[in-house]
């Protein structure tokens, strides 16, 4: 092997190890984010009245909440139980994505993400999630449903197993509506 040839092969050995470094460190890259309430977000109609009430206009006729059912609305007067779900989660795929997953980015990243409030039933996180890597993942994402500071739910959801460069659009549920909820907070845990 000529001299020329040993140090191609030993430029070849260091860029090999540096990719596999590389390659570990982007293990550990993890992608959240944070989402607050949509406008519009929850909202009530008075079947007498037909006036609708929303976070913005209930209580301000100069009257003090009366019900709890009206708490839900004062941020300060909601006290509930914090509790832990967990779910199953399958997504939509949507489209594809490039294989980037490195030091800079993350094998599963997560995007898109608005909270709202089906009316009668959940509240809801919606987002997009990519896979950026070559190879299938089972990707899971706990997520914080908080009232100003305050933990309302916290949830673990274990999404079907995302196949390679797939983007996929996801539906995370939170706690009832009876309970208010003004941002949440996700992060991906695994991979």
């Amino acid at each position: 092997m000529s001299r020329m040839q040993s140090a191609l092969l030993r430029v070849f050995a260091a860029a090999l190890g540096v990719a596999v470094a590389t390659s570990a460190l982007a293990q550990g890259n993890r992608a959240g984010l944070d989402v607050a309430a949509s406008p519009g977000g929850p909202e009530f109609r008075d079947p007498r009245t037909g006036q609708v009430w929303t976070p913005e206009t209930v209580g301000q006729d100069g009257r003090p909440l009366a019900g709890p059912e009206d708490k839900a609305f004062d941020p300060a007067g909601q006290n509930v139980a914090t509790w832990v779900a967990e779910q199953r989660v399958r997504g939509r795929p949507v489209g594809t994505v490039p294989v980037t997953a490195g030091p800079t980015t993350p094998i599963v990243a997560m995007d898109g993400a608005t909270l709202r409030a089906v009316p009668g039933q959940r509240w809801q996180v919606v987002l997009y999630l990519d896979n950026n890597s070559g190879n299938p993942v089972d990707p899971v994402i706990e997520c914080r449903f908080l009232n100003g500071s305050n933990l309302v739910m916290r949830t673990r959801a274990t999404v079907a197993q995302t196949g390679p460069s797939v983007r996929q659009g996801l539906v995370i549920y939170g706690p009832k509506t009876d309970a208010f909820v003004d941002r949440a907070s996700c992060n991906v845990t695994s991979p």
